[in-house]
């Protein structure tokens, strides 16, 4: 699971994430940034890295099956080639057979950087799905459905609670309304009561 920043992963694929986990699935969380710069004044500098930290004891991981990385939010262009080398050591370690990106139309600048280096680490050894964040994105082709229970919805949201500095700066997708209504939508679409959608960059059978 790659997050650029904390929460991303959260907000794009929560509900599947609580389901992988349930199913006993083997789950490593990379996040890249903790954007400090983007935190409202007066935070301590370590507030978004913290809320991450609640988020995954919450989800019962243990130190090893997540990463915290310090780039700096909006420059990870500049580190591409660390990024790289970062995820080529993970696949090496733990050999996913899926890999959670965000997706290759996201416009935000450090998405772009993570989803390219993950396709270009891991093109030939995983599968590839793309999370969906439509506010930083014009497309999005909804070719995988992950279908949820309620209970997924209620604790990715409980998920997002976690994050306070951001719930600060009355992010709309943070709220309620909306992650359970595009999770509705997405359950609409594949006959299940909810749901998140993906792009599915490449599959291996």
């Amino acid at each position: 699971m790659l997050s650029p920043h904390t929460d991303d992963a959260e907000l794009g694929a929560g509900g599947s994430i609580i389901r992988f986990l349930e199913e006993g699935k083997d789950v490593r969380w990379l996040v890249f940034s903790t954007a400090e710069e983007s935190l409202p004044a007066g935070l301590p500098s370590d507030t978004l890295a913290a809320e991450f930290r609640k988020v995954v004891e919450h989800l019962g991981l243990r130190a090893g099956q997540y990463e915290i990385g310090d780039y700096r939010v909006r420059h990870l262009h500049e580190k591409r080639q660390d990024i790289l080398e970062q995820l080529v050591r993970v696949r090496g370690e733990f050999q996913p057979d899926l890999v959670v990106i965000p997706s290759t139309r996201d416009y935000h600048q450090d998405h772009q950087v993570v989803a390219n280096e993950a396709i270009r680490a891991f093109k030939t050894t995983a599968s590839i799905i793309c999370y969906e964040m439509p506010w930083n994105q014009v497309e999005f082709a909804s070719t995988l459905f992950v279908r949820l229970a309620e209970r997924h919805i209620r604790r990715k949201f409980d998920l997002l609670d976690f994050y306070k500095s951001q719930q600060l700066r009355r992010r709309d997708y943070m709220t309620r309304e909306y992650i359970y209504g595009l999770a509705k939508v997405r359950g609409i679409q594949c006959s299940a009561d909810y749901a998140e959608a993906f792009e599915v960059v490449r599959w291996m059978a």
